[in-house]
């Protein structure tokens, strides 16, 4: 398996420290994001998809280029973000060739480029925990960097609601490259290859795979991938505070029906699109204030209300990838105070965001199964090496 990029953010970017109180899907304190290139992909369209503004986007790509064309994008790269609370650009990671790392960050009203070249060596290596005071936390204290466990969150928020599934008890195994130099010394941390998740006996196992046409997803045993399914909860660190169905109504006083979940959250948080799709409209809404809809496969059809704003640009017809910013929480049309109003409509009709069947994405089949099928294999060999006293394995050099 070919990896065209090193991602060392816990070093080069400066994790800050998490609080002990995190929640389950709790991010860092300044959200990490890696984000992979497909065909079609530009550097300024994963940075607009990431909430950032079109001005920093711009004078960022216009301080890497004297070393880096962003036209040598290549589709399976990995481009890591750094952004503070407001959503502001302020570190960009990307290594053009293995061993090769251009970090970017903001130094005052600039931007300074650092180029480091060193040999990195890939190791294999494994933490388990029990799952106490949420997967952030408990994932971290074992060993696991930030911005992995924060990536491995997401991923698993399709199959997982991590506010109501996870148990006291319930464990959770990651398998993550560390990478070293020739002397041994820690450099950083490349990818996430596996992870299994035990909840209340029932174990999910999911494999990390890049395909030929380098796509690069989550897949089970059987090839089916995590991805292609809607996220269950579309932002990070959120409670929700009304369920579906029949309520009393905060503002109006009386009973009606709740189409959909709302979640609490500050003003100002990321709203992600649930899934792959097109903008239906973004506009104010009567009762629900700055809305958007999007249309999907199949006749489905998620509404995001309350919003304090729109990412820029996003208008109707737009397509939209699963997991881009779409817009802010908020407290606008009929509403107590910051929240997101998550509705998912099937032919026209509200369903239980929390517990509706919705369509996957397709599973690998023929010799793209075969090859998934092939890596599988060969990770858990090197995966059967750590124990005993051994916490991490070589792999082979790419």
């Amino acid at each position: 398996m070919i990896f065209t990029l090193r991602l060392a953010l816990c070093l080069c970017l400066g994790l800050s420290a998490h609080s002990a109180q995190a929640t389950a899907s709790d991010p860092p304190d300044e959200a990490q994001r890696i984000v992979t290139v497909r065909p079609g992909d530009t550097l300024g369209g994963l940075l607009a998809e990431a909430g950032v503004d079109p001005a920093d986007a711009h004078a960022a790509i216009a301080a890497l280029t004297p070393a880096f064309e962003p036209r040598r994008l290549a589709v399976g790269q990995e481009v890591g973000l750094r952004l503070n609370d407001e959503n502001a650009l302020i570190g960009l990671e990307i290594a053009p060739q293995p061993g090769h790392t251009l970090a970017l960050n903001r130094r005052g009203t600039g931007w300074a480029l650092e180029e480091v070249v060193t040999p990195r060596l890939r190791h294999l290596a494994r933490v388990e925990t029990i799952i106490t005071n949420g997967v952030f936390t408990s994932l971290t204290r074992a060993g696991l960097p930030g911005p992995l466990t924060h990536s491995l969150i997401r991923a698993l928020s399709h199959e997982v609601d991590f506010q109501r599934d996870v148990q006291p008890g319930d464990r959770i195994a990651v398998a993550f490259e560390r990478l070293r130099g020739p002397d041994g010394d820690l450099l950083g941390h490349g990818q996430l290859h596996y992870a299994a998740i035990s909840l209340s006996g029932r174990v999910m196992e999911v494999w990390r795979h890049a395909t030929p046409d380098g796509e690069v997803d989550w897949y089970r045993a059987d090839g089916r991938p995590l991805r292609g399914g809607f996220l269950r909860t579309p932002l990070d660190g959120a409670r929700i505070t009304s369920g579906f169905g029949m309520r009393r109504h905060p503002v109006l006083g009386y009973s009606r029906r709740h189409a959909g979940l709302d979640f609490g959250a500050p003003t100002g948080t990321p709203i992600y699109a649930a899934a792959d799709g097109t903008v239906i409209s973004a506009k104010a809404e009567r009762g629900y204030g700055r809305t958007v809809r999007l249309r999907h496969p199949g006749g489905v059809e998620t509404v995001y209300a309350h919003m304090s704003r729109f990412t820029p640009g996003l208008r109707a017809g737009a397509r939209v990838r699963q997991g881009a910013v779409i817009g802010r929480v908020g407290s606008t049309g009929m509403s107590t105070g910051p929240h997101l109003h998550y509705e998912i409509r099937m032919a026209g009709v509200p369903q239980n965001p929390a517990t509706v069947a919705l369509p996957g994405g397709a599973p690998l089949r023929g010799q793209a199964l075969a090859a998934f099928q092939r890596g599988r294999q060969e990770l858990n060999r090197h995966l059967a090496g750590i124990g005993n006293g051994t916490t991490e394995v070589a792999l082979a050099a790419d």
